[in-house]
C-alpha cells in the first residue's frame, strides 16, 4: 500500500498519543508510589493502624502492603490486654505480642502497647481467690505489679508507649466503678502508672478514653491526670479514642478537649479512629464494648455500598477532623486509625453484630478512598 504524507502524519500523532499515555501511566504510578500518609505527616505526627491476631498472623496478606507503605505506627487491637497474655495466675503466653513487635521492629515502626490495666477484658482472677472471694488491697496490687513488671519489663527499649490504663472514667467525670477501683479506689491509677515506669523508665505512659470530647468526662480526665502530677507520678500523654460517626461529637467540642488535655503538659493522641456512617441506635454511643443492641434491619442500611450522599458526607467528615488534628499538630504527636481496611473494624460487629460500616481510609479491597488523596493534599498545605 502506497504510503501518502496523510498516513505519515496520521501514525506520527498515533504513535505520540500511546507514548504520552505510557509515560502518563508510568508517572501517575510513580506519584502513588511517593506519596503516602506517612509521608504527608511525617513532620506532623505518627499515623498509625491497629493489628489484629489475623494481621500478626497472616503478614503477607494485601492489606499488610497498605499498612507498610502508609502508616509508621502500630498497635495491637487485642492481643496484649492482659486477658490475652496472661489468662491463667503466673501463666504467661507470648506468642502473639512477641510476633506483634517483632513485625513492628522488622518494619521499622513506632510500636504502642495497649492495654496494661483495662476492666474490660481483665481475667476473672485478677480480682478474687481460689475460694472465689475478692481479694484484698494488698494482693490485687502485688497482682498489678507481677503482670505490668513482667509484660513492659518484657519489651522494654521496644515498645515507645503504653496505654497504662483504658477507660476509668464515665462521661460524667465520675469513676468507673470497676474491680480496680472497687478494691483500690482511685490509688489503682496511680499504681498502675508507677509499675509501668519502674519497668520501662524511658517509655511514654498514657491514659487512654473514649467520648473524650465529652465535657463531662473531659473535666474527669484533667482532674485525675493533675491528681497524678501532684503526686510526682509520670504520665506522658493522653489519648482521645476516635470512635466517632457522622454527626458526633462536634468539632467545637472535640477541640476544646484537646487544647485542655494539652494544657496539661502532656502530649495528645488520637487513638482508635473510625469514622462510622450507620445509625447509632442512641446518640453518642462511646465505646463500650458492654453495649449490644439487637438486630434491626433499618440499622444496617448500606449492605451494597454507600450512597453517594452518604459517601460525602463521610469524606467531609474525616477532612474536617483531619484539618483539625493539623491545626495542632504541633499538641497531637499521633493518629491511629482502628484497623487498616473496612472489613478489619470492629463497627461491622458493633454494637450491632452482622453490619455492614464502612469506618476506615482503605476499602475491603485495599484500596485507598478518594478522601486519602484530599488528605494528603491537605496535609501538603501546613
Amino acid at each position: 500500500m502506497k504510503t501518502t504524507k496523510k498516513h505519515t502524519i496520521k501514525n506520527t500523532i498515533i504513535l505520540s498519543t500511546i507514548l504520552l499515555l505510557g509515560l502518563g501511566c508510568i508517572v501517575k504510578k510513580d506519584k502513588e508510589a511517593a506519596v503516602s500518609l506517612k509521608e504527608a505527616f511525617k513532620d506532623k505526627f505518627h499515623i498509625g493502624a491497629a493489628l489484629s491476631a489475623n494481621h500478626i498472623n497472616n503478614q503477607s496478606q494485601p492489606s499488610m502492603g497498605v499498612l507498610n507503605t502508609h502508616f509508621n505506627s502500630i498497635v495491637a487491637e487485642n492481643n496484649m490486654k492482659s486477658g490475652m497474655i496472661q489468662l491463667r495466675e503466673g501463666e504467661f503466653n507470648f506468642d502473639m505480642a512477641d510476633k506483634f513487635i517483632a513485625y513492628g521492629e522488622a518494619n521499622d515502626m513506632h510500636i504502642v502497647g495497649h492495654t496494661l490495666i483495662w476492666h474490660s477484658q481483665a481475667p476473672r482472677w485478677f480480682f478474687t481467690d481460689n475460694d472465689g472471694n475478692q481479694v484484698t488491697p494488698e494482693v490485687l496490687t502485688q497482682r498489678m505489679k507481677d503482670h505490668i513488671h513482667t509484660v513492659v519489663g518484657r519489651y522494654k527499649g521496644k515498645v515507645k508507649g503504653w496505654d497504662v490504663v483504658n477507660e476509668a472514667i464515665l462521661d460524667d467525670g465520675s469513676w468507673r466503678k470497676s474491680k480496680f477501683y472497687e478494691i483500690l479506689g482511685e490509688d489503682f491509677m496511680k499504681l498502675a502508672f508507677q509499675f509501668a515506669h519502674e519497668a520501662d523508665p524511658d517509655a511514654e505512659l498514657y491514659y487512654n478514653d473514649f467520648s473524650m470530647a465529652n465535657p463531662g468526662k473531659r473535666e474527669g480526665v484533667v482532674k485525675m491526670v493533675k491528681n497524678l502530677q501532684a503526686q510526682g507520678i509520670k504520665i506522658d500523654g493522653i489519648g482521645m479514642q476516635g470512635h466517632i460517626g457522622l454527626e458526633y461529637p462536634t468539632i467545637d467540642e472535640f477541640e476544646k478537649s484537646i487544647l485542655a488535655y494539652s494544657d496539661l503538659g502532656v502530649t495528645v493522641m488520637i487513638t482508635e479512629l473510625d469514622l462510622s456512617v450507620l445509625p447509632s441506635p442512641r446518640r453518642d454511643m462511646g465505646a463500650d464494648v458492654a453495649t449490644n443492641v439487637e438486630y434491626q434491619q433499618s440499622l444496617n442500611p448500606y449492605t451494597d455500598g454507600l450512597p453517594d450522599d452518604v459517601q460525602k458526607k463521610f469524606d467531609e467528615r474525616y477532612m474536617a477532623f483531619f484539618k483539625l488534628f493539623l491545626d495542632h499538630h504541633d499538641k497531637i504527636s499521633r493518629v491511629t486509625l482502628w484497623g487498616i481496611n473496612d472489613g478489619d473494624s470492629w463497627k461491622n460487629g458493633w454494637p450491632v453484630r452482622g453490619r455492614t460500616d464502612y469506618p476506615l481510609l482503605f476499602n475491603r479491597d485495599n484500596t485507598p478512598k478518594s478522601v486519602v488523596n484530599d488528605i494528603i493534599e491537605l496535609a501538603a498545605k501546613y
